[in-house]
């Protein structure tokens, strides 16, 4: 007999008619037009961009569907009377606008939240300052290729909400999630992830506090047959085991914890403890990966899917994964030199963690947009690990600065450099680099003052980096 959603049918029934508002067409909203013109409900969109500057494909799909819009930096000054309010996570929930909607009785949610609620699927979510779509890309290989149906969606992935009618209940939804997603969530992941917290996006959440009870919302909503797996080096992260309703597991690589999944740095090998007895799963040298953090997300992916699949099972999958495109990923070697893209290093942490997953000498390009981030971290770490230091964007003179602090303080010399964009800084890179070394972009810091996200910025770095290699070979 085949499956059939009561959820999912009780909500297209409840939407018929009503008057719902689109805050936001980006990647995860795209696909509510389609859906909402097919349950014939009344639509209103809203984008901060104007005409000129939106897509003409989806302009061409809103007229066609005959859907009302609101336009321009001023947009959600109409948003009045609505039932239902699907906002992008850049759309947060405490402006002004969609507060007084909610007092006017409007439900106000997302895309990614709607799926947790109307899926009969096991949900998993992961999210954490660092590490979340290398962990969830891992978990959702881990299952896929054991033979379980998956969908992975989030902040990776494909918008999801369109394709519930798929879903059964023996399949998976893998979800990464960012604190803007979480922030106003009522609704969590059966079994969650917490990879670590550090502050981040402190320009857009109003505080730190604020950022960290957005994450525990990925939690906080479970069942006592929940699970949560939390990062036992990060203090913040190990106080959240103290909220959890249902069974918490830890991993670490710093403590040889009594249970739970640990790296251990002294013999270099990943290993499963419990009740004090540890035992060996995977040594160093049989993983693709390079770097203590992304052991780190081995350990916490397995710990993840421990729940559902043999950990023999997992391993081999474990063994042959290559990582995520734009996170530490190998471009090129020329000239004995390695050139290594880790664009999504947008944060002080996650640059700190690329550096240390080298023991060779590193030719690291950083910088770009503000986050209004803490930089003194990275500062030391460059000048520990650092080379030659290739600077371009906003955060140049930030980085530049508490790198100089900390080579006097470590009595380091690092050699700071100043260029005016990634191409000139890949250019640089190839005459400072010697035989030996790695080139790395991780740039401590956002894209948007030069690219549109950190997979535009990643990309142009492999492109000029192959156009070093033919200019070598000219």
């Amino acid at each position: 007999m085949e499956y059939c959603n009561k959820k999912l049918e009780e909500f297209n029934h409840y939407i018929a008619g009503k008057k719902i508002a689109i805050l936001g067409i980006g990647v995860s909203n795209l696909p509510l037009l389609d859906y909402f013109y097919e349950k014939k409900a009344r639509v209103t969109v809203f984008d901060n961009r104007s005409v000129e500057e939106m897509d003409k494909n989806i302009m061409g799909k809103i007229e066609q569907y005959r859907f009302s819009y609101f336009l321009g930096k001023d947009n959600l000054e109409h948003l009045k009377g609505f039932d239902l309010i699907f906002r992008s996570p850049s759309a947060m929930p405490f402006k002004k606008e969609i507060e007084e909607e909610i007092q006017r009785g409007a439900i106000v949610t997302t895309e990614i939240e709607m799926v947790l609620k109307l899926t009969p699927s096991k949900t998993i979510g992961v999210t954490g300052t660092e590490g979340k779509t290398t962990t969830t890309t891992l978990i959702y290989e881990i299952l896929k290729q054991t033979g379980h149906t998956c969908f992975l969606g989030g902040n990776i992935g494909t918008p999801l909400f369109s394709r519930i009618q798929e879903m059964k209940p023996e399949d998976f939804v893998i979800l990464e999630m960012s604190s803007f997603q979480l922030i106003d969530m009522d609704v969590s992941p059966e079994v969650s992830l917490v990879t670590n917290l550090y502050p981040d996006h402190l320009n857009i959440h109003r505080s730190y506090e604020e950022y960290q009870e957005a994450k525990k919302n990925i939690f906080k909503h479970q069942t006592e047959e929940g699970i949560v797996v939390l990062n036992y080096d990060n203090e913040i992260t190990r106080s959240f085991a103290k909220e959890a309703k249902g069974k918490v597991l830890f991993f670490s690589s710093k403590e040889k914890l009594q249970d739970g999944y640990i790296y251990d740095i002294t013999d270099q090998n990943i290993k499963f403890c419990k009740e004090g007895v540890r035992r060996h799963l995977l040594s160093k040298n049989e993983i693709k990966l390079r770097g203590i953090h992304n052991y780190e997300n081995i350990c916490a992916a397995l710990a993840v899917t421990s729940a559902f699949i043999s950990t023999e099972e997992a391993l081999k999958v474990v063994q042959q994964f290559n990582g995520v495109e734009h996170r530490l990923e190998f471009v090129k070697e020329i000239e004995g030199v390695k050139y290594y893209n880790d664009s999504i290093g947008t944060s002080p942490a996650s640059t700190i963690a690329g550096l240390h997953a080298f023991e060779e000498k590193i030719v690291l390009i950083a910088g770009g947009s503000d986050k209004g981030l803490d930089y003194k971290e990275v500062g030391e770490a460059i000048a520990q690990t650092v080379t030659t230091l290739i600077l371009c964007g906003p955060t140049s003179m930030k980085i530049a600065e508490a790198t100089q602090k900390a080579m006097k303080a470590q009595q380091k010399l690092v050699e700071i450099c100043y260029v005016a964009n990634l191409e000139e800084a890949v250019k640089l890179a190839k005459k400072k680099a010697k035989t030996g070394d790695i080139v790395l972009l991780s740039p401590a810091s956002a894209s948007f003052d030069a690219f549109q996200n950190f997979a535009e910025r990643g990309n142009k770095f492999k492109e000029y980096v192959k156009q070093l290699e033919r200019y070598t070979r000219k």
